[in-house]
């Protein structure tokens, strides 16, 4: 039998840390990828369960609303990852920015769906906001340095708040 969830716990464990910073466990990665994992634990992950994540309910407008966002930050994230490829640094910051930064809020419409939303879901989005924006800076300068690595750790940290959001919470 497997301990009972604690969302709270789930939280402190996944978001708090990207909104930190993104800040890696302990020992990085790879002390976590020698960890053996409990059979408990590998029969959990196949065994259906409860979506732990909180419900966020939104008007059925504003929800489809705020899905097709999301849906657009996921292109433009693959958009930047292939103007990187083709080492266009400049043209990956001007679609971070453009679409996924600070600048985008009132593209997507942000002053209007953020009154439905709990408040560790606006930092959450705030953060990944202004991790955009900070990803297209770096992205600008390495059009200059040419630091392919510094870019690419700026644009995980646009993800982890993604995924970071994603784990905690869900719409409805």
């Amino acid at each position: 039998m497997t301990a009972p969830f604690k969302l709270s716990s789930f939280l402190a464990a996944v978001l708090l840390p990207v909104l930190a910073g993104c800040a890696a466990p302990p020992g990085g990665h790879a002390a976590h990828a020698q960890q053996p994992i409990p059979a408990s634990a590998a029969q959990a992950a196949h065994a259906p369960a409860a979506d732990p994540r909180i419900m966020v309910r939104f008007p059925d407008m504003m929800r489809t609303h705020t899905l097709a966002n999301m849906r657009d930050h996921l292109l433009a994230l693959a958009e930047i990852q292939d103007r990187l490829a083709q080492g266009a640094f400049d043209k990956a910051g001007d679609i971070a920015e453009q679409r996924l930064g600070m600048s985008s809020l009132g593209l997507h419409g942000a002053h209007d769906v953020a009154p439905f939303m709990p408040q560790g879901m606006q930092a959450a989005g705030t953060a990944m906001h202004r991790s955009a924006s900070q990803f297209a800076i770096v992205a600008k300068d390495a059009s200059v340095t040419g630091d392919l690595k510094g870019t690419l750790g700026a644009l995980a940290r646009v993800s982890q708040t993604c995924v970071a959001c994603h784990a905690a919470y869900r719409i409805q």
